[in-house]
């Protein structure tokens, strides 16, 4: 039988249990590792927003999905408010009509303070990739039927004046034993979804995927971020291009966005 096709409710609850398995695993093995300066505070939104994240892959992931999107790490204003990947609040509250309370880290730098889905700053990455998603796919469960997102790193660095810092521009020590926590929970993760496609969001994910995705086809698209100059002309239009050419997606729906 097709893993896309018809599943029964046992392996739909397998798929999912083997997620929340793989994300506890990961949480246990980040608790172990420390980071030094410039970083002066990490979050881990598996930790004090785990609710909302066991949310989204109980809703979301409880069957194999033909796509799995793969970005990075969390965003200030997105994954580190919600615990959702990409996570825009207006996004996870209006289209994936998730609403749990998020209880914030104890320790939080004053200029990065977490409020949840009361956040009312918009994370512009979450914003693109969501909405070109809404735009097609209308109602997520239509999204959700063969496609879901992840997260390569479920932690934020924040550096003593508040700038993010990413996980690739960490000490090579620090970075070995964060990628390979990481990589274990990637491998596990694309072992219960049973994908065809890893799409990395960016070159960095694409990277990291082709390291440990050894029997899926793994392909890019442009990161949405507004720092990325290229992402600030028609990303949307970009990236369905991209997804359209590699065979992702077929050519006869094209966003509005």
């Amino acid at each position: 039988m097709s893993i896309h096709g018809s599943k029964t409710v046992e392996s739909d609850s397998q798929t999912v249990a083997r997620l929340l398995e793989a994300a506890e695993a990961l949480k246990e093995a980040l608790r172990r590792l420390s980071f030094g300066p410039p970083i002066s505070h990490v979050y881990n939104p598996l930790e004090y927003a785990w609710p909302c994240y066991e949310a989204y892959l109980r809703r979301f992931a409880c069957a194999p999905k033909r796509v799995v999107f793969l970005g990075m790490n969390p965003g200030p204003f997105g994954m580190v408010q919600t615990g959702v990947p990409f996570g825009e609040v207006k996004a996870v509250r209006d289209w994936l009509q998730i609403e749990v309370q998020i209880v914030p880290p104890a320790q939080q730098h004053p200029q990065r303070p977490v409020t949840g889905l009361d956040c009312q700053r918009s994370e512009v990455s979450g914003q693109r990739l969501w909405g070109l998603f809404a735009a097609r796919f209308g109602p997520a469960k239509e999204f959700f039927r063969q496609h879901l997102v992840l997260n390569y790193c479920p932690l934020a660095f924040m550096e003593s004046t508040g700038r993010n810092r990413t996980p690739d521009k960490l000490p090579l020590r620090e970075k070995e034993q964060l990628f390979a926590a990481c990589d274990e929970h990637l491998r596990e993760a694309i072992q219960a979804l049973q994908p065809e496609w890893v799409i990395g969001v960016g070159d960095f994910a694409r990277r990291r995927a082709q390291l440990v995705c050894d029997q899926v086809r793994v392909g890019q698209i442009l990161h949405p971020s507004p720092a990325n100059p290229q992402a600030n002309r028609a990303w949307a239009t970009v990236v369905t291009k991209q997804l359209v050419d590699l065979g992702v997606w077929r050519a006869f729906k094209t966003s509005k966005h």
